[in-house]
């Protein structure tokens, strides 16, 4: 199988020279997603509607690659405040609670000061 490089039409995946999703083999490996809504160009103030974001984000690139949430096996979470992390919980438990990934969580700033949480995953492609 030859790789299928995946974007979501963000300017800055042709600027810095990345993919938003990256099919290789049996899997989809997506790039670290932030809550910004590509519909009304925005980004939400709250941490926990920006996982919901990222999530919807992450799901349209696992669907392109003939993926789903469903097929996550691996996830991690990127937060300048690990303390945003607990107000996104019902948002995870939404979206993953009967995925139930391998997960890491970890605290280092991001590229943007209004940006409050990126999320990675890797996927199975579905079958």
């Amino acid at each position: 199988m030859t790789r299928k490089l995946i974007s979501s039409g963000s300017e800055f995946e042709s600027k810095i020279g990345y993919s938003r999703a990256v099919v290789d083999g049996d899997y989809v490996f997506v790039s670290g997603t932030t809550g910004f809504n590509y519909a009304s160009n925005s980004i939400s103030e709250n941490v926990a509607e920006q996982a919901d974001q990222c999530f919807v984000n992450i799901e349209n690139a696992l669907k392109e690659a003939g993926s789903s949430i469903a097929e996550i096996v691996r996830m991690t979470y990127i937060l300048p405040n690990r303390d945003d992390f607990e107000p996104c919980w019902p948002v995870l438990q939404k979206w993953l609670g009967e995925v139930r990934p391998a997960a890491t969580v970890f605290e280092a700033r991001l590229l943007d000061d209004a940006m409050k949480i990126e999320i990675q995953v890797t996927a199975r492609l579905s079958k």
